[in-house]
């Protein structure tokens, strides 16, 4: 008999009288409904974590068909439009510090991520013997907010280059999408 598995997105909670009462958006109120009906008496897990809107597919191709007309038009590999795109989000990177010795390691593990995983040298270290990085997270990460400035950034690579992109009221139904 296969698990009862249910996400459930709420706004409001309280706890009372022992009872951890959460109240679900309209549209969640069937899918709690149907949980609590097919509930056994058997103890469940719950986990908690603050919603964010799943980034649209639709967002990340448009995204790669920019990225591959900007390759075409400047002479360069998709990849390299891509991490340099990567760089100018802003928001999407982990600063460390780490052992001089052990920066290259760092490097080529963190880089098997994928191909936005990115790691800039900042320079030496306070710390004597480690060097500051930059640690970039690759798009398959972003949240809503750092998709579309993603985005918006490569449109106006495009635009600088009188590259052709999506009329702009396609364009926010396309943003509607991933909001």
């Amino acid at each position: 008999m296969a698990a009862i598995m249910t996400e459930l997105t709420f706004t409001e909670a309280k706890l009372e009288g022992g009872w951890l009462m959460v109240k679900p958006s309209r549209s969640e109120l069937g899918k709690a409904m149907a949980f609590i009906r097919k509930m056994k008496a058997a103890p469940y897990d719950l986990s908690l974590k603050e919603h964010r809107e799943k980034r649209s597919l639709d967002a990340n191709a448009y995204a790669w068909v920019l990225i591959h007309k900007l390759a075409a038009a400047m002479g360069i590999p998709p990849v390299e439009v891509y991490r340099n795109a990567i760089r100018g989000v802003g928001d999407n990177y982990t600063p460390m510090c780490v052992r001089e010795q052990d920066v290259e390691r760092f490097t080529r593990s963190w880089q098997k991520n994928g191909l936005g995983w990115l790691v800039d040298s900042l320079g030496a270290s306070q710390v004597p013997g480690c060097r500051n990085l930059a640690a970039y997270h690759g798009s398959s990460t972003y949240d809503t907010k750092q998709m579309a400035r993603l985005i918006d950034n490569l449109i106006q690579d495009c635009k600088a280059l009188d590259i052709e992109t999506l009329p702009p009221d396609k364009l926010e139904l396309l943003k509607e999408e991933w909001r």
